[in-house]
């Protein structure tokens, strides 16, 4: 591998692209929570939304701006001013500065077609917008990057009309011009023609690439743009985005790093557990057949391929699954990823020996639980609480002897009262409370916190933050298996848990118990 003297950005969409995909849909917390894990895995740019389109974005920008980012650049996305209003009194433009991000990203018309028919405008006046808006914002002291929406159907339908208008965004100011292929059907070749028709006539700007998929040649034409000098690719986690979806950056970035030599992120080991953490968080499975990331990627079943790996991996391997975070799976003996086990516990602070008693009890545990239906890519303290218990550095806090729900709905109008009672034994005392809440979950953990905050004053600083169930398998209808996922903070850090059974409400108690374990348990060490 020849390692390319070109340097190339990493511009994360998944929070802003991503969320107009279909089925795809975070919370503020969830955002906050990816964008967290983007930031330690290198990306260099975070879109986190379009402020004032939605409450949640305001809310995204507002929480972001007290946070502490490592490495990466958060962006506010947003349009070019209206053809009828001066680029000072947009209110569109004005909440981009308000999200008080260093970075501001707008689009603009490329293709005439949406400048007369779409805006119903002249292409002179949309020249203006752009040049008008880019500016405006670099006045305002912001990095500008100037998206330049249906490029490509633009230049090929008028190729003078499309230059011009990414004249107008680099006359404004903008740092780098991001190429389109906004409807998805553009072929690599084409790809490549244009972008180097593009920096032939603007040599002074640094020019990136967004691709969606539609076509399914998203990750190909990001790739055709680099190697003709594009020196930074957006796209999103998994692929997730509008119709098909946008360039997998899951695919691509380990192209860039592993085929083309560009180091685009520090670690990219991270990029399978990236990949779970996201399908986790926007509660969507996760696809078992993906390049690089999948479950089935470096899988292999009987006969001569697993002779041959047995013996030489790469003899059926086009790179080490490990520099991409995935193990070698023998489908025919069930080798599975110690490797991923030894890396988790030792970020939590509790290392285990590669091949010792412990580690091994570790390994099958996850192994019989995550046939059971539980995941632990987005639930750590979960994962944490099974490692203590395997390796002896646990002790439990209670004995539980049982719970109950009720739910009673009334007829005069009167809101639906959930009860909750808790039997257990705390400190060798025998304790029995019960606490009404709205709804299975409020009520147990109002029970549950009755109980032990005589015991642990200390859980009064942890509180819940996020609920989500899924269906494990859909197969055997209403009998069909749920894995809860609980979200707790305490004011420094946050942690999930997960709970899998037959029972929503069993789940729901194993989920919400271990996060509460797991601070007793850290408070202890």
């Amino acid at each position: 591998m020849t390692t390319a003297a070109k340097q190339v950005s990493i511009y994360d969409t998944t929070l802003r692209d991503g969320t107009q995909g279909e089925g795809f849909q975070l919370s503020g917390l969830d955002k906050l929570r990816i964008a967290h894990r983007l930031d330690e895995f290198g990306a260099d740019y975070i879109e986190g939304g379009w402020p004032g389109s939605n409450p949640k974005d305001v809310e995204f920008f507002k929480a972001a701006a007290k946070e502490e980012w490592k490495h990466a650049k958060i962006v506010a996305f947003g349009s070019t001013r209206r053809h009828d209003l001066a680029v000072e009194d947009d209110p569109q433009v004005k909440l981009l500065i308000d999200a008080e991000t260093p970075v501001i990203t707008i689009f603009g018309k490329s293709w005439k077609l949406h400048v007369t028919e779409v805006l119903k405008t002249t292409p002179e006046k949309n020249f203006e917008m752009i040049r008008d808006t880019v500016r405006y914002l670099k006045e305002a002291g912001r990095e500008v990057i100037y998206d330049a929406e249906h490029l490509f159907d633009g230049y090929k339908d008028d190729p003078e009309h499309a230059m011009l208008t990414l004249e107008a965004a680099a006359e404004g100011g903008a740092e780098c011009l991001v190429l389109c292929d906004s409807n998805g059907g553009t072929m690599p070749d084409e790809i490549a023609t244009i972008c180097t028709a593009v920096k032939e006539r603007i040599p002074g700007v640094p020019f990136g690439i967004h691709t969606h998929d539609d076509a399914g040649v998203g990750v190909a034409n990001a790739i055709a743009a680099v190697d003709v000098g594009a020196v930074q690719v957006q796209g999103t986690i998994n692929g997730y985005g509008e119709r098909t979806g946008n360039c997998n950056m899951t695919s691509l970035i380990p192209i860039l790093q592993l085929k083309r030599g560009i180091k685009v992120v520090e670690d990219l080991s991270k990029m399978k557990e990236i990949s779970y953490f996201v399908d986790e968080v926007s509660n969507n499975a996760h696809h078992h057949r993906a390049p690089f990331v999948g479950r089935t990627a470096f899988s292999h079943k009987g006969g001569m391929h697993v002779n041959a790996v047995q013996k030489v991996a790469h003899s059926y391997e086009h790179i080490r699954p490990e520099e991409v975070g995935n193990t070698q799976f023998i489908l025919v003996s069930e080798l599975s990823g110690q490797s991923n086990i030894l890396m988790k516990a030792e970020e939590m602070g509790l290392p285990l020996e590669k091949g010792s008693a412990e580690a091994m009890a570790v390994l099958n545990k996850v192994k019989e639980l995550e046939k059971e239906g539980y995941s632990y890519e987005a639930a750590g303290g979960s994962l944490e609480l099974l490692i203590r218990r395997e390796t002896g550095q646990y002790e439990k806090p209670w004995v539980l002897h049982e719970y109950h729900c009720s739910f009673r709905q009334y007829r005069d109008g009167h809101n639906p009262v959930c009860e909750a009672t808790v039997k257990m034994e705390v400190g060798g005392i025998s304790e029995f409370t019960a606490a009404e809440g709205h709804g299975v979950v409020n009520g147990l953990d109002k029970a549950l916190r009755k109980v032990l905050r005589p015991h642990y004053p200390a859980i009064k600083e942890v509180s819940l933050i996020d609920y989500k169930v899924r269906i494990v398998d859909g197969h055997a209808a209403t009998a069909s298996k749920t894995r809860v996922q609980i979200v707790h903070k305490d004011g420094e850090r946050t942690w999930g848990t997960v709970g899998v059974s037959d029972s929503i409400i069993e789940a729901s108690w194993i989920a919400l118990t271990e996060g509460i374990d797991l601070f007793l348990q850290r408070r202890r060490s």
